[in-house]
């Protein structure tokens, strides 16, 4: 559980706390979005709609690439966990990991199957959709 800490500033704005909860957690759902779209989508084949990204590229490299894939998707597992989206979604969301850590982990196979399964991004729309979200609120200046 994490503690909060008084800060004066705030308090003299009259900031209230669902607002610096809600801010905060508009700026960690930026930072997760950023991951997923480099891991998923941040590459685009001109003249198609195929994205992938880091996680693709990673892939090529047995048991590793994937490995290092997963890593960064239960990175943003535990920050659903740490922003309180219910079990039952993160169980869905360590099998979108599994799924893709283990067809993903076969040579050539896997590394098409990445390119179209993109569980970061799935991840961290189940995540939006938990909160109630607009994927294009993430997208605006602040």
């Amino acid at each position: 559980m994490a503690t909060r800490t008084w800060n004066a500033n705030r308090a003299a704005e009259g900031a209230s706390d669902e607002f610096i909860d809600s801010a905060q957690r508009l700026r960690r759902l930026k930072r997760l979005s950023g991951i997923a779209r480099l891991m998923d989508t941040a590459i685009g084949i001109p003249g198609t709609r195929i994205r992938f990204g880091a996680d693709s590229i990673m892939g090529m490299v047995p048991l590793i690439g994937d490995g290092a894939g997963a890593l960064v998707g239960l990175y943003i597992v535990n920050e659903a966990r740490r922003m309180g989206v219910p079990r039952e979604k993160l169980i869905r969301m360590v099998g979108n990991v599994a799924v893709d850590s283990v067809i993903g982990s076969f040579p050539l196979v896997g590394d098409v199957f990445d390119v179209y399964f993109k569980s970061h991004r799935r991840n961290v729309h189940m995540i939006l959709d938990h909160f109630g979200i607009d994927r294009d609120e993430l997208k605006r200046k602040r």
